[in-house]
Order: structure tokens, then C-alpha cells, then sequence
């Protein structure tokens, strides 16, 4: 799964019915799913000939979003209310991926 087969899903979590951020969507995609990869030790484009379960195609698309709400470098959109909710978006992506980590001995 890549970055472009998730284009759409991250739009409609985002309520984004243009296409002017197209570019930069795809990048936070990439970025996301880079990081679901390291992060459940799967190692580098995993995911490009790998299925994505339910869980980490929520959690990419989770993360992507907060990547694009918060591309000023700051807190912004959603998240400029309340500390507290860019600390719960990182616990809820680490949950989401943590039941297809796997587990190096």
C-alpha cells in the first residue's frame, strides 16, 4: 500500500475536497507510513509490497492528518485548542500499531 492509495481516505478524514494539497498530503502519507514501519520494525517500504491491516491504515491516516493540521510546525487546527490533544493523537497512533509490531528477540 502507498501514499496515493491512501489519498483519498486522508481527505475525507480531513473534510479536504480539493486537490491543491495533493503534494503536500502525499508527503505527510509518506511520512506517516515511514513511520508505522519503524515503529513496528518492519523496515523500509514494508508497506509497498505488504498489506496494511485495518488498525495501521487508521493509525497512517491519523498521523498523516496531524501532520498536515500541524504543517506550520506548530500546533494548529484541531489541535491548537488544547495541548493535550497532539500528546492523545501520538498515544492513538502508537496503539493502533502496536498490535502488527513485530517483536525482534
Amino acid at each position: 500500500m502507498n501514499a496515493e492509495e491512501l489519498l483519498h481516505p486522508l481527505k475525507e478524514n480531513l473534510v479536504v475536497e480539493h486537490d491543491a494539497d495533493d503534494p503536500l498530503m502525499l508527503r505527510c502519507l509518506s511520512s506517516a507510513i515511514s513511520y508505522a514501519e519503524g515503529y513496528q520494525k518492519k523496515g523500509p517500504d514494508h508497506y509497498q509490497s505488504h498489506p496494511m491491516t485495518e488498525s495501521t491504515k487508521q493509525a497512517v491516516i491519523v498521523l498523516a492528518s496531524f501532520f498536515y493540521e500541524s504543517r506550520d510546525g506548530s500546533t494548529a487546527g484541531f489541535f491548537s485548542d488544547s495541548p493535550d490533544a497532539a500528546k492523545q493523537v501520538w498515544e492513538t497512533v502508537k496503539l493502533l500499531l502496536q498490535g502488527d509490531k513485530d517483536v525482534i528477540l
